[in-house]
């Protein structure tokens, strides 16, 4: 991409913005159908936004209503994920998940979990007792749980590594450094303006282009000229944090653990990473981007309060109760695009192709949060198919 204003490069039929765990997906489906992709990515290397601060939980697709995109994607895509985790050795492990109700009041909602569960194509889910669940796990305690054993985790990083290992072997291109600042429609499909490194303006050309652009979707979006207020394309950031748990500390888990779920997410719960180190969180803490269409990067703040560490304690321990006497450690935060503000209902993925909102050629991937990781192989399908020219 040349820095001459007026000049356009060759073209590509596609280009992504993007290279998260969903542009590279997109970007490694699209070059393996033959076609000629480029991925736009400001940062200087893949996958250190939204792919890099989450828990790398690959879910079953228990939480989410049923014919959902978030159902639907989650449960195909978690399968697509182990075969491809398999086949591409990336590390992963299949290791199960608790879900847990501790007391009579939360005990109904696990048998709304197991029914909307199966309503998704979920198989194996079961409801077990107290004294399954001290079978299962000494240190947990728990009047009942839901167990999920296709829940698992996965090397995030890894995976992304191999989605662009596949994506360039087919003839993609990644360019890092490049924010993209202006689209612009024309006759062929799009012309997009990048930022390159020292304010150097870049243009290209394409005949699609694939907004996985992760907390600034909406942005880029509305560069596209989409309505993103009236469509509700919105994004609101919720930070998450998370704390280590001390390896001496006793009973640890050796699944995932999770309580029932929470308004803004799914609780405080207990995470293995593919080393055995034990975290919990996240929380769920809206933030404000200090209006309009500010650089989140110079906005959002990462750091982990210290002082949160009592409350994640206290939650943890009402089924880890070894859990209560542990030292906990700040340990990252991430940021999730969530559409649904505070104290609304649930709101689905968007996915689409805006032809019907005056964009032809844009495909737009706006709140794309958990459970992304693990349906991003068969989002990245879905958008391939939107992609044929």
């Amino acid at each position: 991409m040349p820095p001459d204003s007026q000049h356009s490069d060759p073209g590509f039929e596609a280009v992504v913005i993007g290279a998260g765990v969903i542009g590279l997906s997109v970007a490694a489906s699209l070059a393996s159908r033959g076609r000629s992709v480029l991925i736009l990515e400001r940062d200087g290397g893949i996958a250190r936004g939204i792919t890099s601060r989450n828990s790398e939980v690959i879910h079953a697709g228990i939480y989410y209503p049923a014919a959902s995109l978030k159902a639907q994607l989650c449960v195909e895509g978690r399968e697509r994920l182990y075969s491809w985790c398999t086949t591409k050795r990336v590390a992963h492990r299949r290791l199960g998940k608790l879900i847990v109700a501790t007391s009579a009041a939360e005990t109904p909602i696990l048998e709304d979990l197991r029914l909307r569960g199966l309503a998704n194509g979920v198989a194996g889910l079961e409801l077990i007792e107290a004294a399954e669940i001290a079978a299962l796990e000494p240190g947990i305690t728990a009047r009942a749980a839901l167990y999920s054993p296709d829940t698992g985790i996965v090397d995030a990083h890894g995976f992304c590594m191999s989605l662009l290992a596949e994506a360039e072997a087919a003839g993609a291109i990644l360019a890092l450094g490049r924010k993209v600042t202006e689209l612009a429609p024309r006759s062929y499909g799009w012309r997009i303006t990048v930022e390159a490194e020292g304010g150097v303006r870049e243009h290209v050309d394409a005949s699609c282009v694939v907004d996985a652009a992760g907390l600034e979707a909406d942005r880029i979006a509305s560069l596209a000229g989409l309505p993103i207020e009236a469509l509700g394309w919105r994004q609101h950031p919720c930070k998450g944090d998370y704390f280590s748990v001390a390896p001496g500390t006793s009973n640890l888990p050796k699944h995932l653990i999770y309580p029932v779920p929470q308004q803004a997410g799914l609780g405080i719960h207990s995470t293995l990473d593919l080393g055995g180190r034990i975290r919990l969180g996240p929380d769920a803490e809206y933030l404000s981007t200090g209006g309009g269409e500010a650089d989140l990067e110079s906005v959002f703040d990462y750091a982990v309060d210290p002082g949160k560490a009592a409350k994640f304690r206290d939650a943890a321990a009402r089924y880890w109760p070894a859990v209560g006497n542990a030292e906990l450690a700040p340990d990252y935060s991430g940021i999730r695009p969530k559409l649904a503000g505070p104290g609304e209902d649930f709101r689905d993925f968007v996915v689409e192709e805006a032809t019907e909102y005056g964009a032809p050629g844009f495909i737009a991937c706006v709140g794309i949060e958990s459970p992304g990781l693990t349906a991003s192989l068969a989002l990245a399908e879905r958008v391939a198919i939107w992609a044929s020219f």
